[in-house]
């Protein structure tokens, strides 16, 4: 879950080798966070820079790229200015994502504050080989977590019989498409951006993910938010449905209690936040979908009488969601 940051876009930019973490870490620890700063801090590894103030803005476009410009919400790499006159168009980097504009339209924004960069010959991060091994050992054992994630998914899926009725291999997909949505919500929930989330997000409508998740009304009681809860709800029933298939009928129960949180989202959206949220409207609409496949495999017979592995089933979900809410503020502080 590393964000990129603009020093580590800078840094790519450059074609500067470095490691995300050595290099984040860095320029958190900067005593000021200025382009004075972030100057010094170039200079061990190897790039030279100079700042200056523009006098007249619409010579950006004869600034080397790539550069950093000061706006009024922020500081962005600038990798290219494209054009002249009012065709022009300027593409930067801020936090990952590649974004492009009309000149005319970012000047407006721009201070008039560059910096610029050269690099020498010798330009590296400091200790890069021993940086550079100890991520690749975190990049194995990343992957050791999500092959042995996969097998022991297939071998519970098989084992336990879910591929021998059509909706149960329909809800396990529906499922794990229930937790991408969710995990990409929690991402945005931690101001942690990433292009696949951001990309998703844009399809109803530009920055309304984030401005539904900025609302009070994406929290429970204030404490969980929603995006927290859906995780939950999708990886705990999907868990369920592998190892107790025997309790699916009581699975169709619970996400059929969901049904009307889904009702009073799309109602929201529409009338209070003003703003469609691509990833929520995808979590609610899994739901139904996951309402049909129950009601036609014929799981909503015999639920009751509710016996105690219902409740115990309740339990896990509540504790689940409380135990995500209580390590996401970590992680939050780790990228931030």
């Amino acid at each position: 879950m590393n964000a990129p940051t603009l020093f580590t876009d800078l840094l790519t930019q450059l074609g500067v080798k470095h490691t995300y973490c050595y290099s984040a870490e860095q320029f958190a620890a900067m005593p000021f966070m200025s382009l004075f700063g972030m100057g010094t801090l170039l200079k061990s590894y190897g790039v030279e820079s100079a700042a200056m103030t523009l006098g007249d803005k619409t010579q950006l476009g004869a600034v080397p790229c790539p550069f950093v410009a000061s706006t009024r919400d922020g500081l962005v790499v600038v990798t290219a200015v494209r054009g002249s006159g009012a065709s022009a168009e300027i593409d930067y980097v801020s936090q990952g994502v590649a974004e492009k504009m009309p000149l005319s339209e970012f000047l407006d924004p721009f201070d008039g504050r560059v910096m610029i960069f050269e690099k020498t010959a010798a330009a590296i991060e400091p200790g890069y080989a021993s940086h550079r091994f100890v991520e690749i050992m975190k990049q194995l054992r990343n992957a050791a977590i999500i092959v042995g994630a996969a097998l022991l998914f297939i071998y519970l899926f098989v084992t336990e019989r879910s591929w021998s009725h059509w909706s149960t291999i329909v809800l396990t997909l529906l499922d794990l498409g229930g937790i991408v949505f969710s995990f990409m919500l929690v991402q945005k929930t931690l101001n942690i951006h990433t292009r696949a989330s951001d990309s998703v997000c844009r399809v109803l409508q530009e920055g309304g993910c984030d401005t539904v998740l900025k609302n009070s009304a994406s929290t429970f009681l204030g404490i969980f938010h929603w995006s927290e809860v859906g995780l939950t709800y999708f990886s705990v029933t999907l868990l369920t449905m592998l190892v107790f298939p025997q309790f699916t009928g009581y699975l169709a129960a619970i996400n059929c209690l969901c049904l009307p949180y889904t009702l009073w989202s799309i109602w929201y959206q529409k009338f209070r936040a003003k703003a469609w949220c691509t990833l929520c409207c995808s979590v609610q609409a899994t739901l139904w979908l996951q309402f049909v496949c129950y009601l036609l495999g014929g799981w909503y017979r015999d639920i009751f009488p509710l016996r105690i592995e219902f409740f115990v089933l309740c339990i896990v979900y509540v504790t689940i969601a409380c135990a995500l809410n209580r390590i996401a503020p970590f992680f939050k502080k780790v990228e931030s």
